[in-house]
């Protein structure tokens, strides 16, 4: 293979990284799509492989994506069928694939060309385009500069800044969702030996508001479905979601249950083209003919109305139960399998109309014909993503989806359940393998047992309260293992400030990014494998969003001699932190991974015969979905009672939605163009309703400042350009890393402590800055 890899290679070169950087004086904006892939996404996928890697390498590596015996994709995770075609990713994932197998290269000589400083004034799509890290790189205090340094004097520079702390709390250990399950294991392992919990992760900031509703509820913080269900079901409710964009392969299985008789209705604030119409460019009629058309009913609600939605169709059940007994409340279920019921439906009783259709923006009509839809349908799943995770009431408002679903029984049978969907490609495994700042007592009494020490038991910070401890002085050392936190994290100006208060930071990554150039007095950048590549004879695990467990082996050759692979980093920080004398064997995890499958095996509940298994495939319990049992404090499913409260914002002011551009995933920014919302050659755009516009006394095109008002001030986000767009009216949306500069660390949803990015009241103003 290598003799071929090597040919291919010199035959095909791509494209070096650009020079100069990009500016948003060309952004032009057009109509928005009304469909999504096709044949368009096909030539968008090449182009941008081709341009990365090169042809020969582009087939090479693009036909292992997602294949039994191949690599998982390192973007999303939704999960693959049984049945996989030759082609099963997507062009985002064909994106993420390109973007860790290009063959561009940052090496010493770069750094010793670019300052820190001149870094931190780059965009993310500049620098990320620069391509793969090659060698590790130190950056001493008082310097402006990276430099090379070997692999053992790095571990002991971190070792060194570890012991001289005053307290194991005084360091943050943050993880990824890419991080592979045996990496995330050994990575909770060695941070509990050193004797902290400070384990935060991208959990906290996108789906923990999920976990928290869902444990309390159903007592399983994932979803319930699996890919079988979703196809079966006979009415799909999409909120808060794009998947056009954000999981592509998802729009397969929707489209897939479209044509076994489901019904679809999206409920979002914006229309998307992915929900709108689907040519699936793996079928005939999506590449000659106009695809299928997939949303039956969009409830274009207000932002932060989804509660209230919820609420107002389960009173409608109730009334419908009330005027025809014992049809349309699944009484046996609701008796034999939940707790709470009469409470709850109690609460629903002195629900306002007049507060529904104001917190929704919809009309009573639209709710009414909705539970028509619901009514007739046997079997119903609700799937969301950060539309509903990212507010102040997120947690009530899922608790709420939970209470509509159990009203008629649609938990824990075919076709029915709930389905939060995950982003990045194994953050559901990261939790399963213990990252998590506040672990239960059984897990942790589990690595007692196995590892023979006593693990700590207090809670540590999840992310928004790590950033707090940077800023407050209580944490010196951050060490991250993957990710770009600081670009992923509210309060941006906050952030960065607090990241430069550390003693020490470390970014394990395969790529360029945001946060090695915003650093502490000390920095450190650990170039490791991506998923793509070979890593020996070695292969890891991951967990989709639906809970199956499967194998990924990369097949590229890495992209440096220098690289190691994230357990290798771990295994080896370990030791040098550790010591010769401590009892873990953490070179025979460094070397063979199967020892430490062996180990989560004797760990983590469902994983037994880990290694034998691994290769194939499983699917987790999940005692919810599989027999219809719920481990909550209650044995049972639970009803809650949530209070309806609207946020009423200020006259003047819009209530704005940060999202992705189609050309990004989470903080990776493939290129400039948002192809569906029909923007081209930039990114601060600010979609907003033409009549909201107008009241303004704005136009499209104008170039504004967005303002958020908050009890400790406001902030800034400057020369965005409104266009005029058919959002919710008081609605409007912006990307993000951009505008996250305008949420505030201290504005975070109840109970999860999800920073609030989907519900910031802002104020548009005539900008007098020049577009960058």
């Amino acid at each position: 293979m290598s003799g071929a890899f090597g040919t291919a290679r010199r035959r095909d070169v791509a494209r070096k990284a650009p020079d100069e950087d990009v500016s948003e004086k060309d952004l032009t904006v057009g109509p928005p799509k009304d469909w999504a892939a096709g044949v368009t996404a096909v030539a968008n996928s090449l182009r941008m492989s081709y341009d990365q890697m090169g042809a020969g390498r582009t087939l090479l590596t693009l036909a292992r994506v997602n294949q039994k015996h191949g690599f998982d994709c390192p973007g999303c995770a939704w999960p693959e069928g049984d049945h996989r075609s030759p082609a099963e990713f997507c062009e985002n994932g064909a994106k993420a694939v390109a973007e860790e197998a290009t063959t561009r290269r940052v090496t010493p000589e770069f750094f010793a060309a670019h300052s820190v400083r001149e870094l931190a004034g780059r965009t993310e799509y500049w620098l990320g385009q620069q391509g793969r890290l090659t060698e590790p790189m130190y950056k001493p205090a008082g310097s402006d500069h990276y430099r090379p340094v070997g692999w053992d004097e790095a571990f002991a520079v971190i070792a060194r800044e570890l012991r001289a702390l005053a307290s194991p709390d005084e360091a943050l250990f943050y993880t990824s969702g890419r991080t592979s399950n045996e990496a995330a294991f050994v990575y909770q392992l060695l941070v509990r030996r050193f004797g902290t919990n400070n384990l935060p992760d991208c959990s906290n900031m996108c789906h923990e508001s999920s976990g928290s509703a869902l444990n309390e509820t159903l007592g399983i913080g994932k979803g319930t479905v699996s890919l079988a269900d979703l196809h079966r079901a006979d009415l799909v409710f999409v909120v808060g979601q794009n998947p056009g964009t954000n999981h592509p392969r998802m729009l397969s299985a929707l489209e897939k249950a479209k044509r076994n008789g489901a019904r679809i209705i999206a409920v979002n604030p914006l229309p998307e083209a992915g929900l709108l119409r689907f040519k699936n460019p793996q079928r005939a009629a999506g590449v000659v003919g106009r695809g299928t058309t997939l949303t039956d009913r969009f409830l274009q609600i207000r932002l932060n109305g989804d509660l209230a939605l919820f609420q107002a169709l389960s009173r409608l059940l109730l009334d419908a139960e009330d005027a025809a007994p014992g049809t349309v409340v699944d009484r046996e279920f609701v008796e034999e399998h939940t707790h709470g019921f009469e409470e709850w439906a109690a609460s629903l009783r002195d629900l306002d109309w007049d507060t529904v259709t104001e917190a929704t923006g919809l009309e009573r009509s639209e709710i009414e014909e909705t539970v028509r839809d619901v009514l007739a349908a046997e079997s119903v799943i609700v799937c969301w993503a950060m539309g509903l995770t990212q507010h102040k009431n997120s947690v009530p408002t899922i608790r709420e989806v939970v209470n509509f679903l159990l009203l008629r029984g649609n938990v824990g049978r075919p076709g029915a359940g709930v389905c939060p969907v995950r982003g990045h490609s194994n953050v559901q495994g990261d939790r399963t393998m213990g990252i998590n700042e506040k672990p239960g007592a059984a897990f942790l009494d589990a690595i007692r047992d196995e590892f023979g020490f006593e693990p700590p038991r207090d809670h540590g910070f999840d992310t928004v309260e790590a950033i707090r401890a940077l800023r407050d002085g209580q944490a010196k050392v951050f060490f991250a293992m993957g990710g770009n936190f600081v670009a992923a994290t509210p309060d941006t100006e906050v952030t960065e400030a607090a990241m430069r208060r550390a003693r020490l930071t470390v970014q394990v990554s395969t790529k360029l990014n945001r946060s090695h150039a915003v650093c502490g007095e000390e920095a450190l950048i650990l170039p490791t494998l991506g998923r793509t590549e070979q890593d020996g004879d070695r292969f890891v695990t991951v967990e989709d969003s639906m809970g199956l467990v499967h194998a990924s082996r990369g097949r590229l050759r890495p992209a440096s001699p220098h690289l190691l692979s994230e357990v290798e980093i771990v295994c080896r920080l370990a030791r040098e932190l550790l010591g010769p004398d401590d009892h873990l064997p953490w070179e025979e995890f460094a070397a063979d991974y199967g020892a430490i499958r062996d180990r989560i095996a004797r760990v983590v509940p469902g994983f037994q015969d880990f290694n034998a298994r691994a290769l194939e495939g499983f699917a987790l319990p999940n005692a919810p979905r599989d027999e219809r049992r719920f481990p909550t404090a209650t044995g049972r499913a639970n009803f809650t009672v949530n209070a309806l409260e609207v946020l009423r914002v200020p006259e003047g002011r819009l209530l704005l939605q940060t999202v992705r551009s189609h050309d990004q995933y989470n903080t990776t920014i493939y290129g400039m163009d948002d192809r569906y919302r029909g923007v081209r050659g930039g990114r601060r755009v600010v979609f907003v309703h033409p009549d909201d516009l107008a009241e303004r006394g704005l136009a499209d095109g104008d170039l504004v400042d967005l303002t958020s008002e908050w009890p400790d001030g406001e902030r800034h986000a400057e020369a965005f350009r409104a266009v005029a767009y058919p959002t919710a009216r008081g609605c409007c949306a912006a990307y993000f890393p951009e505008t996250n500069v305008l949420v505030p660390l201290d504005s975070v949803a109840e109970t999860s402590g999800t920073p609030t990015s989907k519900s910031v009241v802002v104020r548009l103003s005539r900008s007098d800055a020049a577009p960058a």
